[in-house]
């Protein structure tokens, strides 16, 4: 039997994730997930692969807004609200653009002082409508500031099987996951075409691409050539290395951990 383990949500892009004993489902994935999102002076998105100190920032949730605040520097943290009313803005993520709405100047301040580096904080509000690849989209599905699908689903038995080849165990955190589950083999997210949790639909679509924000150790910020290094010898195709299924799905409504994942 497979069963729903964990549950994330990454309110920030490339920021620290939140474990949830349930997510509600929107038209662009989890509730909350990667709507908030922090750009360059070019408006272009920004992650821990330029700033490896964005690991640093850990978000939680206060009523339908955030708050902010860094592990290591003691400061008092910021404070986001739920649906931001800054002005309108275009903003990039890879080759995509879309619009958003600027959070406001003392937000930007914050970040740009805990990062040393200058940025801005963007939101997500619902009229904005970035759609998925086409390639891959069944119905001309959106997607938040996620790199590009609006989930992402991993395996433990996978993370089991590959801590068996590192020289260290590696925590679920270095793969951001949106669902983890426990029960089958290792990599069987690799062929999940089609299965279903709490009556919603889920279908893999792409295995996930992995970079070098898996070599970042998310409690702080160090990196190292681990578990690329490793996942590169029997897990690479087409030069890049994949570990977990980037998800669509078909429907609303809740999902909890200890549901059922049934595969259909």
């Amino acid at each position: 039997m497979l069963t729903v383990s964990e549950l994330y949500i990454y309110p920030v892009k490339s920021l620290g994730g939140i474990s949830v004993p349930s997510a509600l489902l929107t038209d662009r994935g989890f509730e909350y997930d990667r709507r908030w999102m922090l750009v360059d002076a070019h408006h272009r998105f920004l992650s821990q692969r330029e700033l490896p100190q964005m690991a640093l920032l850990q978000v939680r949730l206060q009523g339908q807004g955030l708050v902010i605040h860094h592990k290591n520097i003691d400061q008092p943290p910021l404070l986001i609200p739920a649906e931001p009313t800054g002005e309108s803005c275009q903003v990039s993520i890879w080759d995509d653009e879309c619009s958003a709405r600027w959070v406001d100047s003392h937000a930007d301040e914050w970040l740009s002082r805990m990062l040393s580096f200058p940025c801005r904080l963007v939101y997500m509000p619902d009229t904005s409508r970035r759609l998925v690849d086409p390639v891959f989209a069944h119905r001309q599905e959106v997607t938040s500031f996620s790199d590009a699908f609006p989930l992402l689903v991993i395996g433990q038995a996978s993370l089991d099987d590959l801590n068996t080849r590192l020289p260290s165990p590696l925590p679920m955190d270095r793969f951001r996951p949106n669902i983890v589950f426990t029960g089958g083999e290792p990599y069987q997210e690799d062929t999940m075409e089609h299965f279903q949790i709490a009556g919603v639909s889920f279908f893999g679509v792409k295995p996930c691409a992995r970079c070098a924000i898996t070599t970042i150790d998310q409690q702080t910020a160090q990196k190292s050539k681990e578990p690329l290094r490793t996942m590169n010898s029997y897990r690479t195709r087409n030069n890049k290395i994949y570990f977990g299924q980037n998800l669509l799905f078909e429907g609303t409504g809740k999902i909890s951990v200890n549901d059922r994942l049934v595969i259909t």
